[in-house]
């Protein structure tokens, strides 16, 4: 058991890498801010940028993790995740990815929205009366 009890933080090394690199970068563009060199502050901002980039990357490879708790074996953050190769349900970043992953990670709807119909069945909402 963690210090954090059995909670899933979502340390990956996906999110660790991405948050360092954002760190070095405005921190590089904070102290060039301050120095008055300019190239320097347009150099910390597009490693922010790029961090962006290598985390989405490093999610996509599947050094991420999907949204919402893991199951407790697969929470520690060396643990890669082996759905990642086909998108994760609800994903903006598999999304973004297009092609299998979107079509992987899209709600799956049949014919007539059979979906909301279900749902609203479930919920009560638009029953006979």
């Amino acid at each position: 058991m963690s210090a954090h009890g059995d909670v899933d933080l979502g340390h990956t090394v996906a999110g660790w890498t991405g948050t360092a690199l954002a760190i070095l970068g405005s921190a590089g563009a904070g102290a060039a801010l301050c120095a008055g060199w300019t190239p320097g502050v347009w150099l910390g901002l597009a490693l922010v940028a790029a961090a962006a980039v290598v985390t989405w990357l490093l999610h996509l490879a599947g050094w991420g993790k999907p949204s919402g708790p893991r199951p407790s074996p697969a929470r520690d953050w060396r643990v890669r995740d082996g759905a990642a190769r086909t998108g994760h349900a609800d994903c903006l970043g598999c999304r973004m990815s297009g092609g299998r992953r979107a079509a992987a990670a899209a709600p799956a709807v049949g014919p007539r929205g059979a979906t909301a119909l279900s749902a609203a069945a479930d919920s009560g909402a638009g029953g006979s009366g």
